[in-house]
């Protein structure tokens, strides 16, 4: 499925985006879950800097 996402990205403006996956913490069950999302290049540092 990765495959898929990248070869779409890669088509007309979708170069200027990026797979961001950070690793946050359940506050109900404590346990750690991947929270992934598609951002532009320049906003990645925001995305995993907020909580």
């Amino acid at each position: 499925m990765a495959k898929k996402v990248v070869a779409t990205l890669q088509k007309g403006g979708g170069k200027g985006y990026t797979k961001a996956i950070k690793m946050v913490r359940s506050n109900k069950t404590g346990a750690y879950m991947f929270q992934e999302k598609i951002v532009l290049k320049e906003h990645v540092s925001a995305f995993l800097q907020e909580k």
